[in-house]
């Protein structure tokens, strides 16, 4: 039931959009009113969804063999830009050119 106490269940899509459309678009909020979370109670609720903004996580953390790899790949990456121009050649688009 809505506020004036008629029986919402069974109303038709256009139906539902006639009340969208004749409801108050800026209506005034009371001090007192009460957060949509608070009233379902679900603690990890919060103002945003947790698909929009997901909880931060902290950086992977490499350690032996696993570092070795990661920073071989690198050096060998900038090592193959360092040659590739010091021969006089622009590999701006991922192709070389001369």
């Amino acid at each position: 039931m809505d506020p004036s106490g008629a029986d919402l269940t069974d109303l038709t899509h256009a139906e539902l959009t006639a009340f969208a459309l004749a409801a108050d678009p800026d209506p005034e909020v009371g001090d007192d009113a009460v957060s949509l979370w608070e009233l379902t109670g679900d603690p990890h609720a919060g103002p945003l969804p947790s698909w929009y903004m997901p909880a931060p996580m902290r950086a992977p953390r490499f350690s032996g063999w696993r570092m070795w790899v990661v920073r071989s790949g690198v050096v060998s990456v900038v090592a193959s830009f360092v040659v590739i121009n010091a021969a006089g050649l622009c590999n701006t688009y991922g192709q070389i050119h001369l």
